[in-house]
């Protein structure tokens, strides 16, 4: 495969070997991702991100297990979003949060938010525990196409999403919250409030990475309409709830 900035140049992709996955428990999983060395360019990013792969720190990745094809991504057509009276009450709930875009770094507050954030909703995931070594590698690497949008109740940080601006749309790269302040439905109004600047930014898609059949940690992602999802290489369009 050849870049469009350097077409003689041939992009190298890497595999990993089978480990268990984190999603589904009865299944193996492998992973193939892009030359971590190569200073990869945004359209191709933009590119990889139309075939189904995604971005965690500096790598490109998608799935490619042997025995297994549960992972599908997927994305929202904004323009045609449906704002449910769910979502119109979550809206309602946070309408004292203030939001403000700044740029991907580490701050210590940061972290601290992000090791409450695993500590009590994620301790049996993959991220556990904490550390600031990979909260560095995974969240707070400053690319040009990234940022944070950062919300805020009385002046303190409750919440941040890492986001990446594509041509055709945001990429919603990890959202973490402070976890005391669950009835606020955080994860579900940084949702939203992404979807608001693609309309703003006149972004058709924002892209939420992979839906799993059978992973409830998953199912939200179904739950904004209309869903767009990636099969046999094609983008189609699912009614799914």
């Amino acid at each position: 495969m050849k870049s469009d900035n350097a077409r003689e140049q041939t992009l190298k992709f890497f595999r990993t070997g089978e480990h268990d996955c984190s999603y589904l428990p009865e299944q193996r999983s492998r992973t193939l991702f892009l030359d971590p060395e190569l200073k990869y360019s945004q359209k191709l990013y933009e590119d990889l991100t139309h075939s189904g792969f995604r971005r965690s720190g500096k790598h490109l990745y998608r799935p490619d297990c042997q025995n297994c094809h549960a992972c599908i991504p997927s994305r929202i057509a904004v323009h045609e979003f449906q704002m449910k009276r769910r979502f119109r009450r979550i809206n309602k709930l946070n309408n004292d949060i203030s939001i403000e875009l700044k740029p991907c770094t580490y701050r210590d507050a940061d972290y601290a938010l992000y090791e409450r954030y695993i500590n009590l909703r994620h301790s049996d995931g993959d991220m556990h525990p904490p550390n600031k070594d990979s909260y560095s590698d995974f969240l707070a690497i400053n690319h040009d196409f990234s940022f944070q949008i950062r919300y805020l109740l009385n002046g303190n940080v409750v919440g941040i999403a890492v986001t990446d601006q594509l041509k055709t749309g945001l990429s919603a790269i990890y959202t973490f919250f402070e976890p005391a302040l669950d009835r606020r439905s955080l994860g579900v109004f940084s949702i939203l409030k992404q979807i608001e600047l693609c309309q703003k930014l006149d972004l058709p898609y924002l892209y939420l990475g992979y839906w799993i059949p059978g992973c409830k940690k998953m199912n939200y992602k179904t739950s904004y309409q209309p869903v767009e999802l990636l099969i046999d290489n094609q983008w189609h369009q699912i009614e799914l709830e």
